[in-house]
């Protein structure tokens, strides 16, 4: 498969944006299931005309239903699912790795991608992702560039290279959800990260956009993920405007031509650049990996501020017109908005709402003539063969669809069609985006002009028709919910943290991974992070024979386990919000965890055997892969816990730990700690304290 650049489509004008920029592919969500809720995302009407649009170009459009489903969604989701696949899309995203198994099950020509939000990030994870019928993993944002290749090696990889960066690893972020009642895996994510906060390091201490991260740009990076073995390039995007998209398709597509792409970069900024760039954690965490003084787009410089008879004057060089827009920086952080008053020699005078000071920072946010370049739509190549000779019907051929009129031509007895008359008719393409390349063989013909056109209508209609033909329609197929093996026996109490005095199950989470030994404990298991690389399985391998069996946060413990011929303990990273995932779960472990956003209510529902809830003790909310001092090793003060303090003055825990001594990550917890009370009928789950009992309260809502 060619490589494939794949824009975001927030809406129809987005997504139109995106393919007449030279996008292979869009991605989009519809009103219900989408990851990003708060888009303008699409009913049936436009997904159908969108899918229209891209096949005619040649291009594919793919459909998120990537949020996390309960039981009473279940039947609503499968029958959405059919139903957009039904409207011609190339493939349905999807975040339940059991769900998708469960499409798969009851419509096998469907075609699946596994979202970014199932957190894939190695070898393992791919495996499973094959192994239940996956045809693409979209790799979560932080997967090193040194385990592409071999996650490409095995299953088709789409690869995110331009956008917005989440703070969280991917598909664990629980912050809206605990903070606000908003879940991240719902889509309908506050952002609660760009928030302020201050932190009790030194140098941390004034309130900054602590967890921000600026934009992912790779540019010509790009290929060294090619080399890699990645299919797709994806742009995020999809709460963005239609000029930013078709300025990151332009440029995207720039480079891999090798066309020259800085007008597009310059139009890339100039739409939507939070913090300037970073090129993401896949190649290491760089400088400016993190937007610490500014949130929010933050635009291109054009030049600084000076008064020039009392009046705020930018001088620049750039030709700023009416309808541009700015930012104004003052000591790095932003002081305001303005805009374009006139122009005067040597730049352009400034309006704005407050106080101006000579030396302020002029960032542009809003160009007229950038937004102009990123809209231009760019037509697709048709050759187009006509034939109108005298006696025979008139003919016209493209795309190996042929028209042929119903009755011959006439001579004409006087003002024939010339061949540049045709070639000037088929030249208007009405809506579609065609650019004809027109040959043309007449020997002076009579055709009323009307029916002439009525001819070319019908040919383009056809053309479009045959690079857009109707997909077979699936038909509805009910299922039943899987019958979950229901709790028997004695409860059984877990704990995860570094002590697991009097619990049945402990699960061991160091502070540092280097040197590993067991602790004390008859069942005790290895607490393994969501993001797990080659290199971190490379050096805690040899130590998984000292533990009963591996605690993993993510999908790739079901691969991980068998190949190392371990019990799986299935964490809270699975997710398990329906039957079907309960159900999946509990095959491929010995126990699994229950999702910490749903209510006591669903959580009895999907009680069994081997199912785990979480009880008591403090809720982690946030795996963080980078280090939010910005790697300042040399001053480190190598502290285990930090107090990261927002603009109310609560306190999240912000919790150090080590795969070894080289690298170090973090966790951030929830401000207030689970309840504890009396357990009804289900198995307990503690997390990072020991309790014996089952909180309410918190559960007594669902917080998706």
């Amino acid at each position: 498969m060619k490589t494939e650049i794949l824009a975001p489509a927030g809406g129809e004008q987005a997504a139109i944006a995106a393919l007449t920029s030279g996008a292979d592919a869009v991605y989009l969500g519809i009103k219900q299931f989408s990851a990003r809720e708060g888009a303008e995302n699409f009913d049936m009407g436009s997904l159908m005309r969108t899918v229209r649009l891209a096949h005619v170009l040649g291009a594919k459009v793919y459909a998120a239903l990537n949020t996390l489903i309960k039981d009473s969604e279940l039947e609503a989701f499968f029958e959405t699912a059919r139903l957009v696949w039904n409207a011609g899309v190339d493939a349905i995203l999807v975040q339940d790795l059991f769900l998708g198994r469960e499409l798969l099950r009851r419509w096998p020509a469907m075609k699946l991608h596994l979202s970014t939000q199932a957190g894939c990030c190695n070898l393992s994870g791919a495996l499973v992702a094959k192994e239940y019928g996956f045809s693409r993993v979209v790799l979560a944002r932080e997967t090193p560039i040194a385990d592409m290749a071999a996650i490409s090696a095995v299953i088709e990889t789409e690869a995110f290279v331009q956008g917005a960066l989440c703070t969280a690893f991917s598909g664990q972020c629980y912050f809206s959800s605990f903070a606000g009642n908003h879940s991240g895996n719902r889509g309908r994510c506050k952002q609660p990260c760009r928030k302020k906060y201050r932190i009790d390091r030194k140098g941390y201490e004034e309130e900054a956009y602590a967890l921000s991260v600026s934009d992912l740009s790779l540019g010509g990076r790009v290929r060294e993920l090619l080399a890699a073995g990645v299919t797709s390039l994806k742009i995020e995007g999809r709460m963005r405007r239609p000029e930013y998209v078709g300025a990151a398709v332009k440029y995207y597509r720039a480079l891999l031509d090798g066309t020259p792409s800085s007008e597009a970069f310059t139009a890339l900024m100039r739409a939507y650049n939070r913090g300037d760039y970073t090129e993401g954690l896949g190649f290491g965490q760089g400088k400016d990996f993190l937007s610490r003084k500014v949130q929010g787009h933050i635009g291109e410089p054009v030049g600084k501020v000076s008064f020039v008879h009392g009046r705020p004057v930018c001088r620049s060089d750039y030709p700023a017109a009416r309808g541009d827009a700015f930012k104004i920086l003052r000591g790095g952080r932003e002081a305001g908005g303005a805009t374009f008053a006139e122009r005067t020699e040597g730049g352009f005078l400034l309006s704005a709402n407050f106080r101006l000071c000579a030396g302020d920072e002029v960032r542009l946010t809003t160009c007229v003539s950038s937004n102009g370049f990123a809209l231009r739509p760019v037509k697709k190549k048709l050759a187009v063969s006509l034939r109108f000779l005298a006696g025979s019907p008139p003919r016209a051929e493209s795309c190996g669809h042929v028209l042929t009129g119903e009755a011959p031509l006439d001579a004409a007895k006087s003002a024939p069609l010339t061949a540049e008359d045709l070639a000037a008719c088929f030249r208007k393409t009405d809506d579609l985006p065609f650019e004809a390349d027109i040959s043309v063989q007449t020997d002076g013909v009579f055709m009323p002009r009307s029916a002439l056109n009525a001819f070319r209508r019908t040919f383009y209609e056809g053309v479009a028709a045959a690079l857009c033909p109707a997909r077979e329609q699936l038909p509805p197929v009910c299922g039943k919910l899987p019958v979950l093996r229901r709790g028997k026996g004695d409860l059984l109490t877990a704990i995860i943290g570094e002590r697991g005095d009097g619990a049945d199950i402990f699960i061991y989470k160091p502070q540092s991974y280097a040197g590993l030994s067991r602790p004390r404990g008859e069942r005790v298991y290895l607490y393994l992070p969501p993001f797990f690389t080659a290199a971190d399985e490379d050096m805690l391998a040899p130590s998984f024979k000292l533990f009963d069996g591996l605690y993993c946060e993510g999908y790739y413990g079901v691969a991980l386990a068998k190949k190392y011929g371990m019990k799986l303990f299935a964490g809270v990273g699975f997710n398990v919000t329906n039957s079907y995932a309960a159900a999946g779960a509990g095959a491929e472990s010995a126990y699994f965890v229950l999702s910490k956003e749903i209510s006591e209510r669903e959580q009895g529902a999907l009680n069994a055997e081997n199912s785990f809830v979480l009880a008591g003790g403090a809720v982690k909310l946030m795996d963080l892969c980078y280090c939010p001092f910005e790697r300042t090793c040399g001053d480190c003060d190598r502290k285990k816990q930090y107090r990261l303090t927002d603009e109310d003055g609560r306190v999240f825990p912000l919790r150090r730990y080590r795969i070894s001594d080289m690298v170090c990550r973090f966790e951030v917890y929830n401000c207030a700690e689970l309840e504890e009370s009396t357990p009804p009928s289900s198995r307990l789950f503690d997390y990072s304290v020991r309790t014996s009992g089952r909180t309410k309260g918190h559960r007594e809502r669902s917080m998706l």
